[in-house]
C-alpha cells in the first residue's frame, strides 16, 4: 500500500508545533464570519517559501501576470478528483473557467473512489497527475508521499482571478493543516465541521432534543425504538465515521492530552480512560440493538439513505459534506440540523458545545506531474471568488476563502447551523492529523464494522487499534510528525 520512499526518509521525523489555540485560531466564528462580514486582519502562513522550480523535463509556457505559472500551450492538465460527498463537478466548473482563459489548454478531470489503490502506482513509476484530491477512506498516507509533493507556498502567494494575492483570500489558519516541518504540500479547499446530524423537524414533532452525552444518547435511543427507530445507522466504508465520533468525544471528555496522546501514537493511547468510557458508552448503545443491524454489508451511501430518507435511525455522525452527499436521498421537509457529539459526562475537560472542525479536502501536486503549471494553475483557479462562491452555493459548504457565504445560508438549514455551532464553539474547536497522515483508515474500518455489528468486545477494539498504532510507531520507514 506505500508509495516507494526515499532514503532519505528513514529514521526522520518532523515536528509541528501546534498548540491547541494555534489549531483552532482558523475557524474561530469562521463561518459566522463569513455569513455576516469580511474577516479583517491579513493572513501570516508558517509555511516556508519554495515550490517555483521546475523540475527538468517538464515544460513550461511563457509567464505573465494572466499566467503566473507558464502553463504551457494547448497542453494537457490531469486531475483527479476524490468522488465522495462533494462530486467532482466543483472542478469541473473552475476547469471550465480555466479553459476559456487559457485557449487551446484542456483539462481533464478524472473521478477515483480509492486515491491511494490507483495512484500510488502512478507515483512509484514517476507519472503522477498534476492536481489530486487526496481525499476519502482510500486516501495516500501524506507520510509515504511528503517528499514527492510540491511546496505550495507559489500558489498562494500568486493572485486570484479577481487580482487579489490568495493568502490574503483566505480565512486564518487554514494552511496548517496542509503544512509538515514548514512545507505547505497540502491546501485543504473546504471547511468541515464534525458533528451529529439530524432532522430538526423529526425531533420537533416528538419532542427530542438532541443529547449531549452518552447516557442522554442510550435514552434517546429507547425512545426511538418505542416510535420503531434505531439510534444510529452506518455503512461499511464509513464505519469509522464512529471511530472520528469516538475520538472527538474522547478529547472533549479528557483534554487536550487524550488528542496529543493520540497524534503522537504514544503506548496505550487507546485505554486512555476517556477514550476507554466512550467506547464503553457506544458498545452500551450496540449491545441495546440501537444500530440499525446489517451496515458491515451495506454499502455507506444507501446506509445514510436509511437515516436521510427513510428515516429509520435518528442519529449520524459525518463531516459538514453530508448534506449535499444525500441531497438527492433525503425526505421532504427534513431540516438537516447538526449538533456537537456527546461527552462521557457533565464534568467534561471541555464543554458540549465544543466542536471537530478543520479544513478538509486536501489537494496536492506531484513533483513529477507532466503539467505542474497546469495543476498549480487549475487550483489557483479554485480559489477564486467566483469558483468558491459556486462551490458554497452548489455543496451547501464553505471553502477556506472568505467572504462566499450568505447570512441564510442559500436556505440550507445544515449550512446555519455549522455557523451556529461554530459560534458557540468560540475557542473550544479542535482537529487531528495522524489517522489521514499515517494512512491507517483502511485497517481500522475493518476493526469498525465488526465492533458496529456487536461481533467484538471493547477490549477486542482496544487491542486491534493499539496494533495498529504501535506497528506505525515503531517502523522506522515511517517518516513521523511529533505534535506538541
Amino acid at each position: 500500500m506505500c508509495a516507494r520512499r526515499t532514503g532519505d526518509e528513514r529514521h526522520t521525523s518532523m515536528t509541528v508545533d501546534k498548540t491547541p489555540l494555534q489549531r483552532r485560531q482558523f475557524l474561530k466564528f469562521a463561518l459566522a464570519a463569513a455569513a455576516v462580514a469580511p474577516l479583517a486582519g491579513t493572513l501570516a502562513s508558517c509555511a516556508a517559501s519554495g515550490g517555483n522550480e521546475t523540475p527538468s523535463g517538464q515544460e513550461t509556457g511563457a509567464v505573465s501576470a494572466d499566467n503566473p505559472f507558464g502553463v504551457p500551450d494547448s497542453s494537457t492538465v490531469d486531475a483527479v478528483i476524490f468522488n465522495g460527498g462533494y462530486g467532482i463537478d466543483y472542478v469541473e466548473f473552475a476547469a471550465d473557467l480555466m479553459q476559456k482563459k487559457h485557449t487551446g489548454v484542456t483539462v481533464k478531470v478524472s473521478p477515483s473512489t480509492k486515491i491511494a489503490q490507483e495512484l500510488q502506482p502512478r507515483f512509484v513509476a514517476g507519472n503522477p497527475p498534476d492536481l489530486i484530491d487526496n481525499s476519502g477512506a482510500g486516501n495516500i498516507g501524506m507520510s509515504t508521499i511528503i517528499d514527492q509533493l510540491e511546496d505550495l507556498t507559489s500558489v498562494i502567494d500568486a493572485p486570484n482571478l479577481e487580482g487579489t494575492k490568495i493568502r490574503d483570500t483566505l480565512f486564518g489558519g487554514v494552511l496548517e493543516p496542509g503544512t509538515f516541518d514548514g512545507k505547505l504540500a497540502a491546501i485543504n479547499y473546504a471547511l468541515t465541521v464534525y458533528a451529529l446530524w439530524y432532522s430538526a423537524s423529526l425531533f420537533e414533532e416528538n419532542g427530542w432534543t438532541p443529547p449531549k452525552t452518552w447516557d442522554e444518547a442510550y435514552e434517546l435511543g429507547s425512545k426511538a425504538k418505542e416510535k420503531g427507530k434505531y439510534l444510529f445507522v452506518w455503512g461499511k466504508e464509513a464505519a469509522t465515521y464512529y471511530q472520528t465520533l469516538a475520538i472527538c468525544s474522547a478529547i472533549k471528555q479528557g483534554g487536550d492530552e487524550v488528542r496529543l496522546s493520540l497524534e503522537n501514537l504514544k503506548p496505550d493511547c487507546w485505554s486512555q480512560q476517556a477514550v476507554q468510557d466512550v467506547f464503553t458508552g457506544m458498545k452500551k448503545i450496540i449491545d441495546a440493538g440501537m444500530f440499525k443491524p446489517g451496515g458491515s454489508g451495506t454499502q455507506f451511501t444507501a446506509a445514510q439513505a436509511q437515516w436521510s430518507n427513510k428515516q429509520e435511525a435518528l442519529l449520524y455522525p459525518s463531516g459538514s459534506w453530508i448534506e449535499n452527499e444525500m441531497k438527492d436521498q433525503t425526505a421532504d421537509g427534513f431540516k438537516m440540523t447538526g449538533c456537537p457529539e456527546p461527552t462521557v459526562n457533565s464534568s467534561s475537560s471541555m464543554p458540549w458545545e465544543a466542536l471537530h472542525s478543520t479544513a478538509g479536502e486536501p489537494f496536492i501536486i506531484p513533483s513529477k506531474g507532466k503539467n505542474m503549471a497546469g495543476g498549480k494553475e487549475l487550483l489557483r483557479t479554485m480559489l477564486s471568488k467566483d469558483a468558491a462562491t459556486n462551490f458554497a452555493k452548489t455543496k451547501l459548504a464553505p471553502t477556506v476563502v472568505k467572504d462566499t457565504v450568505p447570512a441564510d445560508g442559500f436556505g440550507s438549514t445544515a449550512l446555519v447551523s455549522q455557523t451556529t455551532m461554530l459560534g458557540a464553539a468560540g475557542e473550544n474547536i479542535f482537529s487531528w492529523q495522524f489517522v489521514d497522515y499515517y494512512g491507517m483508515n483502511p485497517d481500522q474500518l475493518v476493526l469498525w464494522n465488526t465492533f458496529l455489528d456487536g461481533k467484538s468486545s471493547v477490549a477486542e477494539l482496544t487491542k486491534g487499534l493499539q496494533q495498529i498504532t504501535d506497528k506505525i510507531a515503531n517502523d522506522s520507514s515511517v517518516k513521523k510528525i511529533e505534535i506538541k
